[in-house]
Order: structure tokens, then sequence, then C-alpha cells
């Protein structure tokens, strides 16, 4: 779902390029894996790299046609109008977890990673009680604005288009988050010619301006 707002841009400027319609359906990473896995008629697979690299070893992707895209990093949101944590280092952030009185993380890589630095600060017990997942495909920021999740984490380009938050700021870089996200050739692809034509394009330098536009940098 992070990649869903690039990916529709990247999509349109395809068409516009080399006139070929391309249609992206965006489900949770989780559903997605599943789906290309049980071999359903898709094209193209877009995922965190290391979900991506999990397909091709099982055949369910085409070997060597995984292509990286964009670096997705962390930040974080309030309900709109509510007080800003400090972001402006490890031990600031820190803090404001402990502080907050609920704490939102994805299913997706990013709250995996999340909650591995949660453990490295010794403080995994102490906030499990606190902390609320949301579901496969909700964005953590939509349960932010319902005031169900005080502080929520999740890649920049998931909460910037949300209303209801804010989005107080990114992780400061010794604890940022960053995901790679890239697209390969699914097995089931009846035109994986198309396919890497379209990877390259979407890898291209001229689409860097689109991936930061969506709150991305190029891979």
């Amino acid at each position: 779902m992070a990649t869903r707002q690039v990916l529709a841009e990247l999509a349109a400027a395809y068409r516009e390029n080399a006139g070929v319609q391309v249609d992206i359906e965006s489900v949770g990473g989780v559903d997605a894996a599943k789906r290309v896995a049980a071999g359903e008629a898709f094209d193209v697979v877009f995922l965190a790299a290391d979900a991506v690299d999990k397909l091709i070893a099982a055949g369910h992707a085409l070997a060597s046609s995984r292509v990286d895209l964009v670096r997705s990093g962390v930040a974080v949101a309030v309900k709109h109008g509510a007080s800003r944590p400090d972001l402006s280092s490890e031990a600031a952030v820190k803090q404001a977890v402990l502080a907050a009185p609920t704490l939102g993380y994805s299913t997706g890589p990013s709250g995996t990673a999340l909650l591995k630095l949660f453990e490295r600060w010794g403080i995994a017990g102490q906030v499990k009680p606190r902390l609320v997942q949301a579901p496969a495909g909700v964005p953590v920021g939509s349960l932010v604005a319902k005031g169900e999740i005080a502080l929520g984490f999740q890649q920049l380009s998931e909460l910037m288009h949300l209303d209801g938050i804010d989005v107080a700021g990114a992780l400061p870089e010794p604890i940022q988050i960053t995901t790679v996200f890239s697209g390969a050739v699914c097995a089931a692809s009846m035109q994986p010619a198309a396919v890497r034509q379209l990877l390259a394009f979407m890898a291209s330098p001229a689409t860097a301006e689109a991936k930061r536009r969506q709150g991305m940098d190029p891979a």
C-alpha cells in the first residue's frame, strides 16, 4: 500500500509515454504476496525487496527480474491539531514512545523493524500493552485520525495524503527505517518482455521527480 500513489502516477506516465495501459491493484503486501504465490494471473508484482526475493526463490516470480524502484522512509503522525512530539534525536523519539498512550504500526516491513527497535531499546515489554497493529491494507494514519492511536508510525508516502492527521516528521537518521520497494515479473505473466520494459521505465531517471513528490526517493 505504501507504493499505491507513486505506482498510479508512474503507470499514468507510462501510458502517456509508451501508449500502454497498466492496471494496478493495490492491496496489503501480505495479501499481494499470497495471491502471486497462488498463481493468480498477474504480470508484475510490486513489494518490499525481501518479499520479492522470496517470491523469486519459490518460483512465483522470474529469476533476475527484480528491479528496485524506490526507497521509502518512516514518518510519525499525530491526530490533526494534537501536540507534535520531539523527533530530533533517537533519545527524543524513545521518550515520545514511552510517553504515548497508544502506538500504531503496520503489518509491513516498517512495522517489523519498529518492533525490533523497541526490543533494542529494551522497552518492548513496557510498550506492548499500548501497541495497535493496523489491519493489512489499512493505513496506520486512518486509525490516528479516528483517535484510536496517539502516535502512528508508517512510511511517509502512506501518511502524507491522509486527512485528519498531522505528520510530525520523519524518524531521525540513526533510527530511520528505510524500505526498498521493487517490481518483478510474475511467473504467471504471458508478456514478460513488456513487463521488463515497464520496470525499466519505472526505474529510469525520468521518474525521480514523481517518486519524490510521493514522499519517496529513487532506489
